[in-house]
């Protein structure tokens, strides 16, 4: 059975996206007060959130998990294509990082500063990230939504980035000026590490990459009574949240009605190990048996 979680995200995206405004403008106007360069690196970060946001909100509207004529297979990988969408946000913030940093070093700016009410601001700021990335990726868990598990996951990304950038002003306001420069950089490799997770989890989905292994399933299927022979298998999706299985079955049923009733079995069991999953088996004589359990 499907289950069409589309309104619980969007109730999450909605309520994360006025967090991550919020934070954004706390972010933007404590950075232009100090003038610190890693500070408005983490605002620009945080725009892309806000993006993100926007951008799941759409993706959701057309990722429906039930399958119509136009999409006989659901409408899920929207939400896979939504999720790519947030590694190339968090691309482009990178380079935007790496580039003001390189500018700074090579041309100078303006002499950072900062003071104690606006160190706690930041703190308020890192508190709202991390009530924000927990409650997205639990959530995200819950229903089984890629696109909050990677929003989330960028979310991470800003407490660490967050979390960098306060460590870098403390040490300004210090004394130590260079550490708002030297800090850009490691932010932007957060940055960037966030992109490629968030890349690395959603292309087997959009690239149709194995899903089980042929050997779990072939021991599945060969357990079920009346199964003689199974092969060709082969599988899609990510369990959890999606899978197709199809397979090639031989079964000693001297019926069509006693085959069916085997194949059924087979269903049922792999349906209780990896549902939701769709699951196309062909039915074949003795005569085809193959040891070849998978292509």
């Amino acid at each position: 059975m499907l289950y069409d979680n589309r309104a619980t995200v969007r109730r999450v995206l909605i309520i994360t996206l006025l967090l991550n405004i919020f934070v954004l403008i706390l972010k933007a106007i404590v950075g232009n007060l100090t003038g610190s360069l890693s500070l408005l690196a983490d605002a620009l970060h945080s725009i892309t959130d806000s993006a993100n946001n926007i951008l799941g909100l759409v993706a959701s509207r057309f990722s429906s998990p039930v399958p119509d004529r136009e999409h006989p297979y659901g409408h899920q990988k929207f939400e896979a294509v939504g999720a790519l969408g947030i590694a190339a946000f968090l691309g482009i913030a990178c380079f935007e990082i790496l580039q003001g940093a390189i500018e700074r070093i090579l041309y100078g700016g303006k002499t950072v500063r900062i003071s104690a009410p606006e160190l706690w601001i930041l703190l308020v700021v890192l508190g709202v990230n991390i009530f924000v990335a927990f409650y997205e990726r639990r959530e995200g868990k819950r229903v089984g939504s890629a696109i909050l598990v990677a929003d989330a996951t960028h979310t991470m990304s800003d407490i660490w980035v967050t979390m960098t950038v306060i460590a870098g002003l403390i040490g300004v306001w210090l004394g130590y000026q260079w550490f708002d420069i030297v800090l850009a950089f490691p932010v932007a490799l957060m940055v960037f590490w966030s992109g490629w997770m968030v890349l690395k989890e959603n292309l087997p989905w959009l690239v149709d990459e194995i899903a089980i292994a042929p050997e779990t399933i072939h021991a599945i299927a060969i357990s079920v009574p009346g199964v003689v022979n199974c092969h060709d298998i082969a599988s899609r999706g990510v369990v959890g949240r999606q899978v197709f299985i199809e397979m090639h079955l031989i079964v000693d049923a001297g019926d069509i009605e006693t085959a069916h009733h085997i194949t059924e079995e087979v269903e049922k069991l792999l349906e209780e190990k990896f549902n939701p999953a769709r699951i196309l088996i062909h039915v074949e004589p003795p005569s085809y048996q193959s040891s070849q359990i998978s292509y």
